[in-house]
């Protein structure tokens, strides 16, 4: 019976523990892997681990294999790898100590039980730590991981203490197992509770301090396309006061092509008429969308699009003076055309390649789509761009929508156009 409980603890316990570490490894790491993988990273290790004596060195092995299995089966960054090797190990390593104290503590309520029994009943108890480990890391994945770009940036702050934790662990179990003979159990218990306790609120802290951070890039963000929109404020501003003073001397230059064609000067009217032609130019919009804003940012957009062979074409008709800030307008287009620009420039240069602006007012209700080509076949995530569209629909308590069909991603953001007052009261906030 001694032996089969030996052969059932060591090989269907042992290849379930490196399984359920790895299985949670790929988890955290957002890797999809097929059995085959498992299993051979199963028979990899588990004559590796069994051939190591010692507890510690166990566990370094399989940090060192967790690693391994990380980089070149699942194809992650590798500081990533290590900070989730660690955050397996550790969580593994508490649960079981956890559970053996708890063993410890009760084993004494069991000696009138027959020996068998209590070993049977030793043998499951103490392995029900595997669930409770499982259980912790269901805990990780569902509320502590954060964004990817933002981990690898500040994996170190994390890491570092996850590996104090163990290293601390571990220094402590040796010295109170090797100096002392009566062991107190219960002293053991709650040390590997403050260690699991340390462990969440770490984690807890690093998801808090990764959202700051990502608030503060969102942020900078945010300032440097306010100062890019009222760039194109201002220059929509000269244009218009181009255009005034020119509709101000249009009579005047009449005037003058008038005078020099009745002279019969023929010739000098048309180069008078030529220079007025490259004056107005320079005051013309590529688009008229009816807001001098728009017209600027929509026309500097699409022609950074014409200019890399992408076609791209505007119907968006705006009210204006319109109760909806022109600021909000902005980060509205702005965002919407540099992901379809962005988007168009990833996909084949021979391959047809678009972006249309439409849009119109209906009632209090205004409709704006940005349509461009799509070379993928499921949606982007949704980054700081479309947040911050979703942070303006919202604003206007409008929606945002977004869609593929045929090739062709939809942006379609409705706006609720306020009233004077709603208006006035959005200015002063």
């Amino acid at each position: 019976m001694d032996k089969f409980l030996d052969f059932f603890n060591i090989y269907f316990i042992g290849t379930a523990q490196i399984l359920t570490g790895f299985y949670f490894l790929c988890q955290f790491l957002n890797k999809k892997l097929t059995c085959f993988y498992y299993v051979l990273f199963t028979i990899c290790s588990f004559p590796v681990i069994q051939w190591i004596s010692g507890r510690t060195a166990e566990l370094l092995v399989y940090f060192l294999l967790l690693t391994a299995g990380g980089i070149f089966l699942c194809r992650a960054d590798k500081v990533t790898v290590l900070l989730y090797a660690a955050l397996t190990i550790e969580i593994m390593q508490l649960c079981y100590g956890i559970v053996h104290s708890l063993l410890h503590m009760l084993y004494p309520l069991m000696s009138p039980y027959p020996h068998k029994f209590v070993g049977i009943a030793i043998l499951l108890l103490g392995n029900t730590a595997l669930p409770a480990a499982a259980f912790c890391y269901r805990l990780v994945i569902r509320y502590f991981l954060c964004d990817e770009a933002l981990k690898k940036q500040h994996v170190f702050l994390i890491l570092t203490p996850i590996l104090f934790i163990f290293l601390m662990g571990e220094y402590i179990s040796s010295i109170i197992y090797r100096t002392d003979a009566d062991v107190k159990h219960d002293q053991m218990l709650w040390i590997q509770l403050l260690g699991m306790a340390s462990l969440f609120c770490m984690l807890t802290a690093y998801k808090k301090l990764l959202e700051n951070f990502r608030l503060s890039t969102e942020l900078s963000l945010l300032e440097q396309e306010e100062r890019s929109l009222n760039q194109y404020v201002e220059e929509a501003k000269t244009r218009y006061e181009r255009t005034r003073s020119f509709r101000h001397d249009i009579t005047n230059h009449i005037t003058v092509v008038k005078e020099l064609l009745q002279g019969g000067k023929t010739q000098k009217a048309l180069n008078y008429l030529r220079d007025m032609g490259e004056m107005t130019e320079g005051l013309s919009f590529p688009c008229c969308t009816n807001n001098p804003v728009a017209d600027i940012l929509i026309g500097n957009k699409l022609g950074i699009a014409k200019s890399i062979g992408i076609d791209a074409s505007c119907s968006l008709c705006l009210p204006f003076p319109c109760q909806i800030r022109d600021i909000d307008i902005g980060i509205v287009l702005s965002n919407a055309l540099d992901n379809a620009v962005h988007a168009c420039k990833q996909m084949d240069p021979h391959t047809e390649r678009f972006i249309r602006v439409t849009g119109r007012q209906q009632g209090d209700f205004l409709l704006i789509e940005v349509e461009n080509s799509f070379g993928g076949d499921k949606l982007p995530r949704k980054g700081t761009g479309l947040s911050n569209v979703k942070a303006v629909t919202e604003r206007y308590h409008g929606a945002m929508s977004i869609k593929t069909s045929h090739a062709a991603f939809t942006l379609s953001v409705l706006l609720i156009i306020p009233q004077h007052s709603e208006y006035i009261s959005q200015q002063n906030h």
